[in-house]
C-alpha cells in the first residue's frame, strides 16, 4: 500500500496535456467517487507500428463476416442459405478430407501410451510410438523436446529427403523442427532482415503471394520486393521480370533474399525444371539467399508437371552452385495428402549457411523452446511412413493414393466449373490445393465498390458471401496486377453459387 508521503505525491500530479499523450503518458482521470484512474498504457497509439502495418487476408475481414453470418444462422435468421461454405483457407479436414489411419493410430499411442498394452493396434504403428516415446523426455511427448526437434525424427527428415532427391546428402544438423513451415519462414527472415533506410533489407516475393509473407515482412520492417507471376502463361516465372524487379528494388533498397512457393499458393501452377535452374542461376549471379516454401511438394496433378525440390536441382547443377547458393526449404504436415493443420508439424532445411549464422539460428531457435512435440511425432511419421511387408502399408498407400486422386479430380473440376461462368476465367490448377481465377467484373460495380471505399473484388467477394453463402479470398490480399481482379477458392464450389453471385453483381 502507499504511504502517507506516497500518497500525496500520487495526488499532486496533474493531468497530462496532448503532446504527453502522444509520447505514451498515462494520463490521471478522476472518477464520480472522486479515485484516480489511468489511462491504458497500451493504446492503439502506443503500441507497435508495425503490427499496424500487418494484413493477413486469409482470415480478413471477409472470414471475420461469415463468422458473424455463421451466429446468425445459429440464432435463426433467414438468410437464402443455410450454412456458410468456407473456402478461404486450405483446411482440408474442415473440408471433410480424412485423416490417414496409420498417424492416427500412432499419435494415439503416443498421446495415451497405455494403448500400447491392447490389440486393437498393428505391431508397426506400435514400433513406430516406442521409438518415439523412447526419444521423448519422461517417455511423454508432453516433455519439451530440444529445441531444434528431437534427433531421432531430425533423421527420419534427412533420410527422406535424400530418398526424395535421388541420393543427394543431408545432414540431420541442418535440418529444424518447426511449428508447421510458416514457423521456419519467419524464423529466417528474422536472421535476414536488418540496415536503415537505404540498406534496409528487401526480400522479393512472388505476387500473387501467400500473406504470411507479406504480413511478416510488414512486422519486421524489410522491404517488400514484387515480383509478378505471367498469368498468361499459367502462372509461370519470368526471368525478365525478376532482373527488372530487382533492378529497381536496388534504389531504394538491399535486397537479399528470393522466395519461391512451388506448387504455388494462391496460384496453383507447378515450376518447370527448366524454371527452376533460371532461378538458382538468378540467385547465384546476384548474390540473393534462396527461400523455397514446398509444403505442397505430394499435391502435383496436371499431366506433364512433375515437383523438382530446389536443393536437388542446385546439387545436379553442380559445385559452382551447390557449393555457394545459400538456401533454406521448407515443408509441412498441414498440406498434401496429411492435410493435419492443426498438429502444426514442419521442418525446415538449410544449405550452405555461414556456420556463425546457423549457431545464431539454433541461439534463436532455443527462445521459442521447443516445436510442439506432437507436431514432431507426425512430421516423422509422413518422412518414415509404413514400408512394404509391414502390416499398415497396404491401407496406408490405399488410403493415400485415394486422398490424392480426390484432391486431382476436384482441381480439375474447379477449373472446369469456373470456366463455364461468364466473366470467370482459370487457368488448368496444375497443383497445390487452390484456384485463383480472373474475374471480370461490370464497370457499375467497380465504381461502387470504389465509392464504398473497397476493393472491386472485395466487394465482389462479399457479396458472394451474403447472397450465397460461400466465403472466398479477394485477389486483392494476394497482390495482382493493377486492373485485374481474382479470388482465392481452396475447394470447388457449385456452379450454380458462382453463377447467382456473378449475375446479382452484373446488375449492381
Amino acid at each position: 500500500s502507499l504511504s502517507v508521503e506516497g500518497s500525496q505525491h500520487f495526488t499532486s500530479i496533474a493531468p497530462l496535456g496532448v503532446s504527453e499523450r502522444r509520447r505514451g503518458l498515462a494520463q490521471e482521470k478522476m472518477t464520480e467517487n472522486g479515485v484516480f484512474s489511468r489511462d491504458k498504457v497500451l493504446t492503439i497509439d502506443t503500441m507497435n507500428p508495425r503490427v499496424k502495418n500487418v494484413e493477413y487476408a486469409v482470415r480478413g475481414p471477409i472470414v471475420q463476416r461469415a463468422m458473424q453470418i455463421e451466429k446468425e444462422l445459429r440464432e435463426g435468421l433467414k438468410k437464402p442459405f443455410t450454412e456458410v461454405i468456407k473456402a478461404n483457407i486450405g483446411d482440408a479436414h474442415a473440408m471433410g478430407q480424412q485423416p490417414i489411419t496409420f498417424f492416427r493410430q500412432v499419435l494415439a499411442l503416443c498421446s495415451y501410451p497405455e494403448l500400447l498394452n491392447e490389440n486393437m493396434f498393428p505391431e508397426d504403428a506400435k514400433n513406430r510410438a516406442r521409438r518415439i516415446l523412447h526419444a521423448c523426455g519422461g517417455g511423454s511427448v508432453g516433455a519439451y523436446s530440444a529445441s531444434q526437434g528431437i534427433d531421432c525424427v531430425r533423421q527420419d527428415v534427412a533420410c527422406y529427403i535424400e530418398r526424395r532427391d535421388g541420393g543427394v546428402p543431408c545432414d540431420p544438423d541442418n535440418v529444424y523442427l518447426t511449428t508447421g513451415a510458416s514457423d521456419g519462414i519467419v524464423t529466417m527472415l528474422k536472421l535476414l532482415v536488418c540496415g536503415e533506410g537505404a540498406s534496409r533489407t528487401g526480400v522479393m516475393i512472388s505476387i500473387p503471394q501467400y500473406p504470411l509473407y507479406s504480413a511478416a515482412l510488414a512486422e519486421l520492417g524489410a522491404v517488400q520486393v514484387n515480383y509478378y507471376l505471367n498469368e498468361e502463361k499459367c502462372w509461370s516465372m519470368d526471368l525478365s521480370e525478376l532482373e527488372s524487379s530487382l533492378a529497381e528494388a536496388r534504389k531504394h533498397c538491399n535486397p537479399k533474399a528470393l522466395c519461391i512457393i512451388n506448387p504455388g499458393n494462391p496460384t496453383g501452377q507447378v515450376q518447370s525444371r527448366q524454371c527452376i535452374e533460371d532461378v538458382i542461376r538468378f540467385a547465384a549471379k546476384e548474390r540473393l539467399f534462396l527461400m523455397a516454401d514446398e509444403v505442397y511438394q505430394d499435391n502435383v496433378y496436371a499431366e506433364g508437371c512433375q515437383f523438382h525440390s530446389f536443393k536437388k536441382v542446385l546439387f545436379e547443377l553442380g559445385p559452382e552452385y551447390s557449393d555457394n547458393v545459400e538456401l533454406a526449404s521448407f515443408h509441412s504436415t498441414s498440406k498434401c495428402y496429411m492435410g493435419e493443420c492443426g498438429f502444426r508439424g514442419g521442418y525446415m532445411e538449410v544449405i550452405n549457411m555461414d556456420a556463425e549464422v546457423q549457431a545464431q539460428l539454433s541461439k534463436l531457435v532455443s527462445v521459442r523452446l521447443c516445436p510442439p512435440v506432437p507436431g514432431q511425432a507426425l512430421m516423422d511419421l509422413v518422412v518414415n511412413s509404413p514400408q512394404p511387408g509391414e502390416p499398415s502399408h497396404i491401407t496406408f498407400m490405399k488410403e493415400r493414393t485415394a486422398t490424392l486422386s480426390l484432391l486431382a479430380e476436384k482441381a480439375k473440376l474447379t477449373e472446369q466449373i469456373l470456366n463455364t461462368v461468364p466473366g470467370i476465367t482459370c487457368n488448368p490448377v496444375q497443383g497445390a490445393m487452390y484456384s485463383f481465377p480472373n474475374i471480370s467484373l461490370p464497370e457499375k460495380s467497380i465504381k461502387e465498390a470504389k465509392a464504398l471505399g473497397q476493393a472491386p473484388d472485395m466487394f465482389y467477394c462479399m457479396n458472394l458471401l451474403e447472397e450465397t453463402g460461400i466465403c472466398l479470398v479477394p485477389g486483392s490480399g494476394f497482390g495482382q496486377k493493377d486492373g485485374t481482379y481474382h479470388f482465392r477458392s481452396g475447394q470447388p464450389s457449385l456452379l450454380k453459387h458462382f453463377t447467382t453471385a456473378f449475375h446479382i453483381l452484373r446488375w449492381v
